[in-house]
């Protein structure tokens, strides 16, 4: 089983204007409301990918519910901590230029914080994947990843981390399954300026020497890296037209873990994930299953 863990769920409310006016009334072309974080985004592609997987996380109020409601509707698992603040609204403008405006999320209280830590305690074993991701309400401690991590190492579980800064630094040394920095997060890191691919070669192999079994280095119209200990590997994504740039990530780390749970196969599963990331960046929700597979024979991976 896959768990994945939202620390702050939101609904993303998609707001489409032809020619925003500051200043001025502007009305709508078009809106959508979805699910949203990084997390709940992982569980909705493993899901259309027929792979077991159960959200975690915190929820609240009548957006939580709203959450709750569509993941339960679409069939997919989740056992998340119910708390008394509302979940957050994220605005994602799309006009001349794409805006986002993200809320900061609840407030989450010391009883239910220690609730998740709990449910981590009775789910993390060697048998299990968990993928942790996004950022963390303000309300939680700051090193609320590394206690979730503790608890996951302690079991011999593996786990994945997408998240960035000091978070991402402080969960290396446990080892994780995954990371996945874009290059600008990637040079944030390590307190560098990164302006080659042979900059991307050296600072990504650096995330294996501190840990990591497997880094993807996302760089956007270039591609992808993929650095193992056997290896590192250039992909290259299909040609498409871009409709969302929300969840593209999320839903390469889906591909690429739910195929390395069924086959081990890196390189394969790296392939999973850029069709998976590209067919989600092509959609205006997150990916179906049919476009992923449809895009898989296009990627291009080659060994550097």
């Amino acid at each position: 089983m896959i768990y994945t863990v939202t620390l702050n769920p939101s609904i993303d409310y998609i707001v489409q204007v032809k020619q925003l006016e500051l200043g001025n009334l502007n009305k709508m072309k078009d809106d959508l409301k979805l699910p949203g974080g990084k997390g709940i985004n992982v569980s909705r592609i493993l899901h259309e990918l027929n792979i077991d997987t159960t959200a975690l996380g915190f929820l609240g109020g009548f957006t939580g519910e709203f959450i709750a409601n569509w993941l339960h509707k679409d069939g997919i698992n989740t056992d998340f901590v119910p708390i008394q603040d509302d979940t957050r609204i994220n605005i994602k403008l799309k006009s001349e230029v794409e805006t986002e405006i993200n809320g900061l999320g609840p407030t989450i209280s010391k009883k239910e914080s220690e609730a998740l830590l709990r449910q981590i305690d009775h789910i993390a074993s060697g048998d299990n994947i968990l993928v942790l991701s996004g950022s963390k309400p303000p309300s939680l401690p700051a090193d609320y990843y590394n206690s979730l991590i503790e608890k996951v190492a302690d079991s011999n579980a593996a786990f994945v981390i997408d998240t960035t800064g000091k978070d991402l630094q402080a969960a290396l040394p446990y080892k994780p399954l995954l990371v996945k920095p874009n290059k600008a997060e990637l040079a944030e890191l390590f307190g560098v300026e990164i302006n080659s691919k042979q900059a991307v070669l050296q600072y990504g192999a650096k995330l294996l020497e501190l840990g990591a079994a497997h880094a993807i280095v996302s760089m956007a119209d270039e591609g992808a890296l993929l650095f193992t200990e056997t290896g590192t590997y250039q992909g290259v994504s299909p040609k498409g037209m871009v409709k969302n740039s929300v969840g593209a990530g999320d839903s390469m780390i889906a591909g690429f873990i739910g195929e390395y749970m069924r086959t081990k196969d890196a390189v394969q599963s790296f392939k999973m994930g850029l069709a998976s990331g590209s067919a989600t960046a092509f959609s205006s929700d997150l990916a179906n299953k049919d476009a992923i597979l449809t895009l898989l024979d296009e990627v291009e991976v080659t060994s550097l």
